[in-house]
Parts: C-alpha cells; sequence; structure tokens
C-alpha cells in the first residue's frame, strides 16, 4: 500500500520547533511539580505536554516520522538542558557543552538531509 508523499511546508517546521520547546517546557514543569504534588506546575506540564504532542503529529503531516521525531527529541532535550542551566539547577561544564553542541548539529543536519527516495514496488 502506497502512502502520499508528505510536502513539508514552512508551518510544518514552525510547529515543529514549538512543539520541541514545549516539551523542554513540560520536561522542566514535571521536575518543578514534585511528582505532581505541585497544582499550578502539574496543570503547566498536562497543557503544555498535550500541546506539543499535538504539535508534533501535525508537523508529521508534512514531515518524515524519522526527521520530525528526532529533530522533536533532539532539539527538546538541548532546550531542556540549556533551559536547566538558565535556570541554575544545572551547572554547565564543557563535556556537557559539546555534547549539547552535538545534540543541536545533528538536528540542524537533520532539518537539511535529502528525503530518501521513495520505495518502489517490486513487481
Amino acid at each position: 500500500m502506497a502512502r502520499a508523499e508528505k510536502t513539508p511546508t514552512g508551518v510544518h517546521w514552525v510547529v515543529l520547533i514549538v512543539s520541541a520547546a514545549l516539551e523542554a517546557l513540560w520536561a522542566i514543569m514535571l521536575d518543578e511539580s514534585h511528582g505532581f504534588t505541585r497544582l499550578l506546575p502539574s496543570l503547566v506540564f498536562v497543557v503544555a505536554n498535550v500541546l506539543s504532542l499535538v504539535g508534533l503529529g501535525y508537523a508529521m503531516r508534512g514531515l518524515p516520522v524519522s526527521v520530525a521525531y528526532a529533530i522533536w527529541t533532539g532539539l527538546g532535550a538541548a532546550l531542556t538542558v540549556g533551559a536547566s542551566f538558565a535556570l541554575g539547577t544545572e551547572d554547565p561544564s564543557p563535556l556537557k557543552m559539546l555534547f549539547l553542541a552535538g545534540i543541536v548539529g545533528c538536528v540542524i543536519g537533520l532539518k537539511f538531509a535529502g528525503d530518501p527516495k521513495p520505495r518502489t514496488e517490486a513487481g
């Protein structure tokens, strides 16, 4: 069964990036909720989580799953680490910065990697 070819637009990319930022937000709020014992961070976690996943789903309408999911998780992780540094909950180190740069570099690489050629059915 052949799938319709996806056509990424700028909107798909913007939604994906916003969704990754929301992933970082829900990760920080999950920590701030102290095991869901604090109401406001728990509510922000739930809302950000749902919006992040809805945005990822929308982005996948135009982007290949391999690219969209990898960028969503990678960028979300990098933003979470960066936010932890900025908030002072984690201390940066040269190795953390090196590996963070590696994640960001890989995300940028995926953005510019060409899509594979569609598979043809043997017949």
